[in-house]
This record gives structure tokens, C-alpha cells and sequence, in this order.
């Protein structure tokens, strides 16, 4: 296996600059996600490290190989696309093979290791069935299975589970999860769903507009956001943003309030008295009952409520008109139009400039 390291990677389509000057390693056997809405360029970026664009600026390398005018079979890489792209007329044993069959690999040779990808990934008694007979995280574990056999130094996974619906999703994420634990082999990853972000990696990069926002361990990014792009985008349901003025600050720590809070001291740096603010609260930390330490509540009207059986997700609005949302970790019915309020433990929230 081998590691990556991304030196001022640059991608300009004419005069539009889509990946701006991304710094990056990646060591040998680390699972690394690209996140990010769509646009932000990180399918770009994975084409750039599998050689299927060209890198307009900066160096790439792969196993301490300079990469940039290396033909993509010359990398040592295999790709996992969104799309299976299986030939149909083929069987799942003959799609497996077709690039070793390619590369004149021994029949032998070749049969070793389809049958070894195939009992690694549960696909033997699926050898000889055609792709229209397979569902779709079938076919997905048979393309998978077509890059194993390769024996890549970096497996590159661009989206692979978005055609798959909820639950063959779920499935996907642990086997891709085994897999990379029984390979122990460097895998880079690209979604914009943060649910597969947070659960597959071991470390996250967050883009936003070709720029990386924050690079950390999924946990870390979660608890730390960098900006209001990253805090607003990791974690569901997306992080309240309420509008509030500084009142005092003092030895670190910056009091806030405004008509839908409660003044409520948080630490924080680089604000003055009467700037405008952004107070960021997670809706799995508002809670009914007091919380410990808590200086500050949160008080609207219920506007919509989603009861899921093991947790109830409370819609409100603020006096100020502003929209929140509410966790609430059991089943409980609640009456749209009557007031609420929670309390929150001024440790959890975070501080953004309005701007």
C-alpha cells in the first residue's frame, strides 16, 4: 500500500479556478473523505489523484512518486465509480477479470484471485450470473471486487452508495468498513453525505468552493467546526444559527443575548461589545430540563413535529421569527402552536462572527 501528499493542487477550467492550492497527506492505510455539497469540487480532486484530470498547478504524490504526468494505469491505483459500469454480456466472474484478462495475467492466476476478491466480498455463488440479475449493492460489491483483484496501492471511491436507497446504503457502508479494515489499505473517498463522512473515516476533509474549510478526525470536526460552513454542514440536523449582540466580554469569554436567548456566556475570541453575532447550538443539545451549567434558554413556538419512535425532532420558531430545531431523545407528543423552551449547557455552543 502507499501513502498520498497533495502539494498545492491547483484545477483552472480557463479563467475559473475550482480547486484552489489544496495541501494534503495521507498516510499509508488511512481512510480519508472528501465531503461537501455538490460543486465543491471534490470528485474533481479525486479525478486529479486518479489521473482522469489534469493538475493545472501543485505536485502529487503516490508513494512518494511525483504523479502529475503519470498515465493513470502507471499510478497504481483502482476507481470505484457511482456508476457500476458492468458489461452486461458478461458474467460477474468475467467482470472481475476483465483487466487482468487485459494485461494477458495467467488464467490461473486470474481465477486465484477473482475467487479470492469474491469470498472476501461474499460473491461466490454470484460468479455466474449476468449484472441484470443482480440488485444494486450486489453490483456495487462487484465492482468493488474489480478493483481489488488489481491489487492497487490506493482504492479512490467516488460516491458509490448514492444510486443505492437508504437501507442497501447502510449495508454498503459496513462492508466497505470491513473491507478497508481486512485490507488495512489507503482508501480516499468522496460524498457529500456527511452520515457516511463521520462513519467511514479516519480522517475528514471539508470542501467548500475548491477550498479546504477543515481537515481532522471525524469526532474532532464535529465537536470543533473551523467556520459556520463546516459547523452548519457535519451533523443531522443541521446546527441551529441563532442571531444575537455581544453584551460584555471578559477574560475569554463573551456574553450573549437577544429577544429568543437568555444572556449566556461562551468562550470565545476576537469579538467587542455590540458586535453582532451568530450563537451555534446543535439540536441534540437542547433540552427540556436544565442543563448542567446552563446560563442561557431558548424559547419559541412549535411549528412542526416529526415523531420517529425513538426520537422526537421539534420544529420552532424564535419571538424574532427565527426557525430551530430541537432533538428530543424519546418519543413525545407535542402540540403545533404551543410554547416551548429549552435550556442548553453554554460548553456546547459555539460563537460565529455574523459576517
Amino acid at each position: 500500500m502507499a501513502g498520498l501528499k497533495l502539494n498545492g493542487i491547483k484545477k483552472r477550467y480557463g479563467n475559473v479556478e475550482v480547486i484552489r492550492n489544496v495541501d494534503l497527506d495521507i498516510a499509508d492505510g488511512e481512510f480519508v473523505v472528501f465531503v461537501g455539497p455538490s460543486g465543491c469540487g471534490k470528485s474533481t480532486l479525486l479525478r486529479m489523484i486518479a489521473g482522469l484530470e489534469e493538475i493545472s498547478g501543485g505536485e502529487l504524490y503516490i508513494d512518494g512518486k511525483l504523479c502529475n504526468e503519470m498515465e493513470p494505469r502507471e499510478r497504481g491505483i483502482a476507481m470505484v465509480f457511482q456508476s457500476y459500469a458492468l458489461y452486461p454480456h458478461l458474467t460477474v466472474r468475467e467482470n472481475m477479470g476483465f483487466g487482468l484478462s487485459l494485461n494477458k495475467t495467467p488464467r490461473d492466476e486470474m481465477e486465484r484471485r477473482v475467487n479470492e476478491a469474491a469470498r472476501i466480498l461474499k460473491l461466490e455463488p454470484l460468479l455466474d450470473r449476468k449484472p441484470s440479475q443482480l440488485s444494486g449493492g450486489q453490483r456495487q460489491r462487484v465492482a468493488i471486487g474489480r478493483a481489488i483483484i488489481r491489487k492497487p496501492t490506493v482504492f479512490l471511491f467516488d460516491e458509490p452508495l448514492s444510486n443505492l436507497d437508504a437501507a442497501l446504503r447502510m449495508d454498503m457502508r459496513m462492508e466497505i468498513a470491513k473491507l478497508h479494515k481486512d485490507l488495512g489499505a489507503t482508501m480516499v473517498y468522496v460524498t457529500h453525505d456527511q452520515v457516511e463522512a463521520m462513519t467511514l473515516a479516519d480522517k475528514i476533509v471539508v470542501l467548500e468552493g475548491g477550498v479546504v474549510q477543515q481537515i481532522g478526525a471525524p469526532i474532532d470536526i464535529y465537536k470543533n467546526p473551523a467556520n459556520k460552513f463546516v459547523a452548519g454542514f457535519i451533523g443531522s440536523p443541521k446546527m441551529n444559527f441563532m442571531d444575537v449582540t455581544v453584551d460584555s466580554v471578559s477574560a475569554g469569554r463573551v456574553t450573549v443575548a437577544s429577544s429568543a436567548i437568555e444572556p449566556v456566556a461562551i468562550e470565545a475570541k476576537g469579538f467587542a461589545v455590540g458586535d453582532k453575532a451568530l450563537l451555534g447550538i446543535r439540536p441534540q443539545y437542547l433540552r427540556q430540563e436544565q442543563a448542567v451549567g446552563a446560563a442561557g434558554a431558548m424559547k419559541g413556538s412549535i411549528s412542526l413535529v416529526e415523531r420517529l419512535g425513538t426520537e422526537t425532532i421539534v420544529s420552532f420558531e424564535t419571538p424574532s421569527n427565527e426557525r430551530a430545531l430541537a432533538v428530543i431523545p424519546r418519543d413525545e407528543a407535542f402540540e403545533a402552536g404551543s410554547g416551548i423552551e429549552f435550556s442548553f449547557d453554554p460548553k456546547s455552543a459555539h460563537l460565529f462572527p455574523a459576517a
